[in-house]
């Protein structure tokens, strides 16, 4: 062959990299299901939509309520940024609370887990303390720790507490015994096999408590907040009311079921993210 002579190259081709049938059935199912919610959501507004258009003839006041009327109103409100300082600190409430129900409901569920004797001594006084509602202790809490944020994150955190404890405690039941029995056979220490065993064990459980807590505090939190305070959802949904600003009290509404929406489904997302380790 002689030196001008061209040399072939060969390119093997590429391979495009097909997904994989797990995660196109994955997508597929997600799929779905976000259609089907997405329909529900539709239907729900075509039927608020129909209610409104039987008794808005009837009733100029019916009008306001319309799901034209609120959405218009949600948007105006969202460019108010007193709206963002009523929604950060209902956050915040909520956050504390939650905080606060864990510091207690933890501690006392692994106890209560743990021990026969704390669980039988304490199952009937906190089923008896659960049954209360929440709603009830206001007045005292108000009397307690006077107005403001204060009786606000006792009624949080009492709401709160008992789904975080109870799962908690359901969590250290369920463990598995051959890896206590491990934990004794290697001479592990008290804190050595809360930290490794038994603390991985039940999150979990925690978890599932944390998320049941986050629906409990997000119903509570609107009525505890018109407790004389000056800022959050539940004062402001007060305050569309003593101004006659319907439609701004239905945009309120409207707002607070997507923001509990979203905690629920960060609490859903970090119990998911959890399950393939546990």
């Amino acid at each position: 062959m002689s030196d001008g002579a061209d040399t072939a190259v060969v390119v093997a081709p590429k391979l495009e990299r097909q997904p994989s049938p797990i995660a196109t059935f994955r997508l597929r199912a997600w799929s779905r299901r976000a259609a089907l919610g997405t329909a529900g959501i539709a239907a729900l507004l075509l039927l608020w939509w129909g209610v409104i258009a039987v008794f808005a003839p009837s009733s100029s006041l019916a009008a306001r309520f319309a799901p034209e009327a609120a959405l218009a109103s949600l948007l105006n409100l969202l460019a108010d940024s007193d709206l963002v300082l009523h929604i950060w600190v209902s956050l915040r409430r909520i956050f504390v609370g939650l905080a606060a129900a864990l510091a207690i409901g933890v501690p006392v569920g692994l106890l209560v887990g743990l021990n026969r004797n704390a669980e039988a001594a304490t199952t009937p006084a906190f089923q008896f303390l659960r049954m209360i509602s929440p709603l009830s202790w206001m007045p005292i809490a108000v009397m307690a720790f006077g107005v403001g944020d204060k009786p606000i994150y006792f009624l949080l955190a009492f709401a709160a507490v008992w789904p975080i404890l109870l799962n908690t405690a359901a969590g250290v039941r369920n463990l598995d015994p051959a890896w206590l029995t491990l934990s004794r056979s290697l001479s592990a220490t008290r804190w050595e096999t809360l930290a490794h065993i038994i603390l991985p064990g039940v999150v979990g459980h925690v978890l599932t408590g944390v998320r049941l807590a986050i629906g409990i505090l997000w119903i509570v939190l609107v009525p505890c907040e018109m407790l004389g305070v000056s800022a959050g959802l539940g004062y402001f949904i007060l305050d569309t009311r003593d101004r006659l600003a319907y439609s701004e009290l239905m945009a309120m509404v409207l707002l607070i079921g997507f923001l509990g929406f979203l905690l629920d489904a960060a609490a859903r997302a970090l119990h998911s993210l959890w399950l393939p380790s546990t």
